[in-house]
């Protein structure tokens, strides 16, 4: 089995909780209740940077769900250039411990390069059975 959802977003605040949205949805549909939180989490993550840092003006990001047996891949996809990479952030620092989070959370996490762009991209373990 093998299942997935995808979706563009613009480059304006709102499209954050648009994809937490999307997220929820896919994976309500899929019965994966139990990672819904998470990827809820990672996701308003990425896409924020995504925004702050990837997004050229004009263009979008894009958000992908893919579902395989025991897993679940987390992907945003942006237009710009550049290197994403944990902080180590000042205990008062109000920003700087998103990557870090989302590397906690997840069970894998690497960035592919692209001529335009790049991936940052999140695995998720899951039971073949859940539901």
């Amino acid at each position: 089995m093998s299942l997935v959802q995808q979706q563009r977003f613009t480059r304006r605040r709102t499209s954050v909780g648009a994809s937490r949205d999307f997220v929820t949805g896919v994976l309500a549909e899929w019965q994966l209740h139990t990672l819904i939180e998470d990827i809820r989490l990672c996701v308003s993550e990425l896409a924020t940077n995504a925004l702050l840092h990837g997004v050229l003006p004009g263009r979008e990001f894009g958000v992908v769900l893919h579902r395989a047996e025991d897993r679940v891949r987390l992907e945003v996809r942006d237009s710009g250039p550049g290197q994403p990479s944990v902080q180590q952030a000042a205990d008062d620092a109000c920003s700087g411990r998103g990557l870090h989070l989302v590397r906690e959370l997840a069970d894998d996490f690497g960035v592919d390069d692209h001529v335009v762009g790049k991936t940052v991209w999140l695995v998720f373990k899951t039971a073949a059975a859940s539901g």
